[in-house]
């Protein structure tokens, strides 16, 4: 009897302990500034065969094919649908496309990209908490063709190795590839401009409809 009663008590006391530390994390984390992010832009996939893939997006899930800015020479596709991008990247080799590389920075690896307000902000965060990271801009070398905006780019890896983006990729206006599809544009935050039946000075965003 006095036994389970120890084991009770003990049992109480790593209950209470637990709860003590994670309301110490909480308070913790309620000190963190808030972070400038405010959607997903694109999820980028490496893939054996970009048409195989974009045949799957495109039948199977309804994404649209999308012009792609011509500053980006490699083999890939870039789809869109439902407020999310999807950036079809041709692997070079064989292997696994699982292969997470922890010390690798690549742009043309796996990664998740967050559309951000302001990279000085964002940036300044990965430096405050010791995260390494690539920078790059890409595009506006010709001011004349609208999609060679420049796109900032901030790439790092998550604890495993994953690649994560943060970029202000908004400046691109979507171009579909032939007829304008169903492209959906959700409500819940903010979207590209859309370029509509080849004009490319019409351009409608959900939130002005």
């Amino acid at each position: 009897m006095d036994q389970l009663k120890e084991e009770e008590q003990q049992q109480q006391q790593q209950e209470q302990n637990f709860l003590e530390e994670e309301t110490k994390q909480l308070k913790e984390y309620d000190t963190i500034p808030p972070t400038p992010l405010i959607a997903l832009n694109h999820v980028s996939r490496l893939c054996k065969s970009v048409q195989a893939s974009i045949d799957f997006y495109v039948k199977v899930l309804g994404f649209v094919l999308i012009h792609r800015p011509p500053t980006f020479d490699f083999d890939g596709a870039w789809l869109f649908n439902y407020g999310v991008g999807i950036h079809l990247i041709q692997k070079k080799d064989g292997g696994s496309l699982m292969d997470a590389r922890p010390d690798k920075l690549d742009p043309l690896d796996n990664h998740v990209s967050f559309q951000c307000e302001d990279m000085e902000v964002m940036e300044k965060r990965l430096k405050e908490t010791n995260i390494k990271y690539l920078k790059r801009t890409v595009g506006g070398e010709e001011e004349e063709e609208e999609e060679a905006s420049p796109i900032d780019q901030l790439f790092f890896n998550d604890p495993d190795g994953f690649m994560i983006e943060i970029c202000n990729c908004e400046n691109l206006e979507l171009v579909p590839a032939g007829s304008l599809g169903r492209i959906r544009l959700p409500r819940h935050h903010h979207n590209p401009p859309l370029h509509i039946n080849g004009s490319q000075n019409q351009t409608q965003r959900q939130d002005q409809a």
